[in-house]
């Protein structure tokens, strides 16, 4: 007597699904969705206080510091001195929200020039320091 159903031929595989191990999965499933749905939709009743809120239109503005291929440290177009930018470097440090600090440099100035407006504008305080370039070709 042959459990599991006839073969047409002895050396033949089976040709039904065996369901209960899907059955099982499914059962133990739906048991945990059962069992974590109410933790979920479980919450504290409470009153909150109702407050009227404005959104914060604060637009962070933005300093472009371009150093020209003779050295010389532009302030958004301004030209400036060596002690004029630190103590304006200094200013903006300290102000909330910091601007943001755009550091362009003339592709022929000299690579210390740079790297020591950047390091003063570290030692500043400036925490958004950024450099633009113009994408490769």
């Amino acid at each position: 007597m042959a459990i599991g159903g006839s073969f047409d031929n002895e050396g033949g595989e089976m040709s039904e699904i065996n369901m209960t191990p899907l059955v099982d999965v499914m059962l133990v499933l739906l048991i945990i969705f059962i069992m974590t749905v109410p933790v979920l939709t479980h919450s504290v009743k409470l009153d909150l206080p109702r407050a009227q809120n404005q959104p914060n239109e604060a637009k962070p503005t933005t300093v472009n510091l371009s150093i020209t291929r003779d050295g010389a440290l532009h302030w958004n177009e301004e030209t400036l001195d060596e002690t004029t930018f630190h103590q304006r470097i200094a200013a903006i440090a300290q102000q909330s929200p910091q601007p943001e600090v755009h550091i362009r440099g003339d592709r022929k100035v000299e690579y210390e020039r740079v790297i020591k407006v950047m390091a003063e504008a570290q030692r500043a305080g400036v925490l958004k320091l950024g450099f633009v370039t113009e994408p490769g070709q």
